[in-house]
């Protein structure tokens, strides 16, 4: 394993990525936990909504045929015939020269057409005068206006938001089937690795991919499953891929995916799985792994935190988000370069950039430096039939 197998296009790796993820198991869920879950088939009502024709104002429901020409110098009289009380289950009904009070909410009577808001009315003992004429329809929701029997209220793949919530309330829908969360296995690699909350001697380095990755993965939806730091032993690092394995529906190894021969990472895979790739044409991030161990993706991320998060981005986000059914967006702005950045045909480049007044500043630094993920609004890719873009070019900056 002294040298790369072969380097692949960006868009190869995501492809050959996406031939083996598994498509999302379902799971039924309690209504009180779906928020923000992913649908896994359409939500049907199973009734018309809201049920039965109801009034969206206080007034007076009358058949609209009785107010026509209505007006304030010569009101329609209709005689009350009583009050709906909110919540009865007995609304009666009206007849032509009859009205009935109904509050906001309350049931129609039968024979009722629309509503009078109570504004336009005065009232002389049983008798209402009425200073506007209703059209039919107005004022009040029929049965089924809301959703029809049948009807979908929310489409497989969507994420369930907030004000949906009520909706599946109101149709009186406990549990939904959503998508089951996929469980993505992060395994930190290396013999100078070590946890946050350790002091590092000399050579050692705090564990930041973990962190970096965990946190990516949860902003794609999925849970990461933390499997700790391991050396750079075959033994080891197999039994915390089996793990893995076990555990999740796809593995994320950092570290060890360069072309050393010390590095365990591709060996180990190749051994358990197979090696779908071991080199891609992406700078930074050449070295990373695509490999399938019993049907489940594993990737090895680059040692470089910085290298690992733009693969992420470029490589892991369509792999987590095809899982997880969360797509995030991308926000675009555009730009000119304050400076030039060069290129190599045949690599696609992802460049960090500060962006101020709709100029955007490379931010080029050595590899293993953090500081450009912090200063850095989003980056530039450079589309690898392209030498590289010129100062004052007009590009676009894919943000954070």
């Amino acid at each position: 394993m002294s040298r790369f197998i072969r380097v692949i296009p960006v868009h190869e790796a995501v492809s050959r990525l996406l031939s083996i993820k598994h498509e999302p198991s379902e799971e039924l869920v309690p209504l009180g936990e779906v928020l923000f879950r992913i649908s896994n088939a359409d939500i049907i009502a199973p009734h018309d909504m809201p049920g039965f024709a109801r009034s969206i104002v206080d007034g007076y429901a009358v058949l609209s045929s009785d107010t026509i020409g209505a007006g304030e110098s010569l009101p329609a009289m209709l005689t009350c015939t009583g009050r709906i009380e909110m919540g009865s289950a007995v609304p009666g009904s009206i007849v032509a020269g009859e009205c009935r009070y109904v509050p906001t909410g309350g049931m129609m009577p039968e024979g009722a057409d629309a509503v009078v808001m109570i504004e336009y009315t005065e009232t002389a003992g049983d008798q209402v005068l009425v200073s506007r004429p209703a059209s039919c329809g107005e004022n009040y929701v029929a049965a089924d206006e809301d959703f029809r029997s049948g009807e979908v209220i929310l489409k497989s793949g969507h994420r369930i938001l907030p004000q949906e919530m009520g909706v599946f309330a109101a149709a009186g829908i406990l549990s939904l089937p959503v998508r089951r969360i996929p469980r993505i296995a992060v395994i930190a690699t290396g013999n100078e690795i070590i946890a946050p909350d350790q002091v590092p001697l000399p050579g050692q380095v705090r564990d930041v991919n973990s962190i970096v990755c965990e946190s990516f993965i949860r902003q794609c939806g999925c849970i990461p499953i933390s499997l700790g730091i391991v050396p750079d032993e075959p033994d080891e690092l197999t039994a915390a891929i089996l793990e893995a394995v076990n555990q999740a529906d796809a593995i994320f190894i950092s570290g060890g995916s360069s072309k050393d021969d010390r590095d365990a990472t591709a060996r180990v895979i190749a051994d358990l799985g197979c090696i779908l790739a071991h080199g891609i044409a992406i700078s930074p991030g050449k070295p990373t792994i695509i490999g399938e161990i019993r049907g489940k993706p594993v990737i090895g991320l680059p040692g470089h935190p910085s290298s690992a998060f733009m693969v992420m981005r470029a490589i892991c986000a369509p792999l987590l988000q095809a899982m997880s059914g969360l797509t995030l967006p991308e926000q675009i702005c555009s730009a000119t370069l304050a400076a030039g950045i060069p290129s190599a045909k045949g690599r696609e480049d992802y460049i960090r950039v500060k962006v101020r007044d709709g100029v955007a500043t490379p931010l080029f630094s050595k590899s293993g430096l953090l500081h450009t993920l912090v200063e850095s609004e989003g980056y530039v890719r450079v589309p690898a039939e392209s030498e590289g873009f010129e100062t004052g070019a007009a590009v676009e900056v894919i943000l954070w």
